[in-house]
């Protein structure tokens, strides 16, 4: 069976330079589960940075139309898990190489 997933990149930039940067793919139905490697630049990140990448992603109109997340980020990248944890619901990470695997439910947008 051929995937439907549409793959997507975010960026975030510091000048002209891109600090962080991140591989989105959504199903195509609507709350399904959204999956995203977090990929901080090698090098230097101004604080903040990290933080905005996963704030860029969770802000997307089809992660906030799905209903689970599952990221892939550096081991020891406390910024994003931080922001990770802040922006979703019962949220779990482990450990996996030189990676951190979390798992997470997307709440639901909130109504202005």
């Amino acid at each position: 069976m051929a995937s439907d997933d549409k793959p997507r990149r975010v960026e975030v930039k510091d000048g002209d330079q891109t600090v962080a940067a991140a591989e989105v793919t959504t199903a195509d139905q609507a709350a399904g589960t959204v999956r995203t490697s977090l990929l901080p630049s090698s090098g230097h990140s101004p604080p903040g940075s990290r933080a905005s990448l996963v704030d860029a992603v969770m802000d997307l109109p089809e992660v906030q139309a799905s209903s689970r997340l599952e990221a892939t980020l550096p081991l020891g990248d406390a910024e994003s898990l931080e922001r990770l944890r802040e922006r979703t619901e019962d949220t779990v990470s482990r450990p996996a190489g030189s990676t951190t695997l979390v798992d997470a439910d997307i709440p639901p947008a909130e109504s202005s």
